[in-house]
């Protein structure tokens, strides 16, 4: 059988992910589709993306970019963001990579980042759908087609998408917004269950809308 896990923001939380993957134990027909946030906040981030890396050569992986790796890819290019991105725990990415300088440069950081990570940033998606399910980071705006929609609101929106019918026939699983457990509505599945603040780190197996969580 051909199973397909979603699973929440992990925000350098390299041991939960570790658990969480071996309590799902993912076969070579299986899809697991991460929502995205892998970095920041947590220490352990290049450490979280060479494990992702290493298990998207053993298994099919969908890996979808979360604001946070949005305002990383931001700094890198252009360091115009500095503030935001280091406001939001930005340092802990960089010094997953570097030891920097009180005023590293976005430059730096760049030509510290392993040519594989350089790849597994470039290659996320904003959005990932099968048969029944619609996967995003944060959420769509509400009856809105997918063609139209605004890459900041996958990435970004919260309430208008949270406590607003989606006018999509798929439902919709997502993570960025954190809760003590899952959201389940008619519509929509929230994942983010604070890994990075002491919550668990949750995956839903599909279409058995089954919960399995790290409690690390």
């Amino acid at each position: 059988m051909n199973r397909t896990f979603a699973i929440g923001d992990i925000h350098g939380c390299l041991d939960k992910l570790e658990d969480l993957i071996s309590l799902i134990d993912p076969k070579p027909q299986d899809t697991l589709v991460f929502l995205g946030d892998y970095i920041d906040r947590g220490d352990r981030v290049s450490q979280v993306i060479e494990f992702l890396i290493d298990l998207a050569g053993e298994i099919p992986c969908v890996f979808l970019r979360g604001n946070h790796e949005d305002m990383f890819l931001t700094f890198l290019e252009f360091g115009s963001n500095r503030t935001v991105f280091f406001a939001n725990g930005g340092m802990k990415t960089i010094e997953s990579y570097i030891r920097p300088a009180p005023f590293m440069s976005n430059d730096q950081v760049a030509r510290a980042l392993p040519e594989a990570h350089r790849e597994f940033y470039s290659l996320m998606k904003t959005f990932h759908e099968d048969e029944r399910y619609l996967y995003v980071h944060a959420g769509i705006k509400p009856n809105v087609s997918m063609d139209q929609q605004a890459k900041y609101d996958l990435i970004w929106i919260r309430d208008e998408f949270i406590f607003s019918p989606t006018g999509t026939p798929k439902k919709v699983v997502f993570g960025h917004t954190p809760f003590a457990r899952p959201l389940v509505k008619p519509d929509k599945i929230g994942i983010d269950t604070g890994a990075v603040y002491g919550g668990n780190l949750t995956a839903i197996m599909l279409p058995e809308e089954k919960f399995i969580q790290s409690f690390k």
